[in-house]
This record gives structure tokens, sequence and C-alpha cells, in this order.
């Protein structure tokens, strides 16, 4: 349903980082980038290897305002291991915890997330939902 999303965040080099780190634990990686410091406009894609961006962060200094409490973005994992990768390298990279990796057997009886916040705010979870 979805092609990609954009998040606006506050400091392109710092998100960079973060979710440079996060998102290669479960596979994905930059597919394209503009990143110029001092300038307005920057912006970095994330995607699987040889595809095009699912995820864009953009610089958006002023008036940075993460969304409400409902909202968060879930990412597909290959395993278990993948999502506590996820959640050490998000943890390790200035993310906040918002929930250890684990079973949410409420979800399903194979659901296996962890849920961290972003440098800006935003919610995120990793997910793997597939008997081992």
């Amino acid at each position: 349903m979805l092609h990609h999303a954009s998040l606006g965040v506050s400091d392109i080099e710092r998100s960079a980082a973060f979710y440079d780190a996060a998102l290669a634990a479960l596979g994905y990686i930059r597919v394209w980038e503009d990143i110029r410091p001092g300038q307005t406009g920057q912006a970095v894609g994330y995607g699987p290897p040889g595809g095009g961006d699912k995820l864009a962060i953009k610089h958006r200094p002023d008036g940075q305002c993460p969304p409400s409490p409902g909202f968060h973005l879930a990412f597909a994992a290959p395993s278990r291991q993948a999502v506590d990768q996820f959640y050490a390298a998000a943890i390790a990279q200035g993310g906040s915890d918002n929930g250890r990796p684990g079973l949410r057997p409420h979800y399903g009886e194979h659901y296996y997330a962890a849920f961290v916040m972003d440098p800006d705010g935003y919610a995120l979870e990793a997910v793997f939902n597939s008997a081992e």
C-alpha cells in the first residue's frame, strides 16, 4: 500500500547516524543521500540493497514536531536476532527504550518485537512475526 514514508528531523547528521545503525541491523541501507552541511533541504533515503527508498529522513530544523503518541513505524526484521540488534544499535546511537525485545503474545503467537524512540521522538518498532 505505501510506497515510502518521510520523517522530518532536527539534526540530519545525528539522525542519519541513528538510522544507519538501527536499520543496518534489519538489512536496510542508505539508497540515496543529499547531505550538505549548513544547508537546508538535506535528506537521506533508506531501503533494501539495490532497491528504492522506503523511508526518507528530511532536515527540518524549524518547527520540528514528532507525531502524536498513536503514530509509530514498524520495520520488518528477518529474525529475532535482527530485532535484538536493531534495539541495541538504536539505543547506542541515542535512541531511548520504548519496549525491550521480546515476544508480544497479545499481538500473535510468534510476534517478537522491540520498540524505541529515535532522537527526535519518533516511535519505531522492529518486528519478526514467524516461528524460527
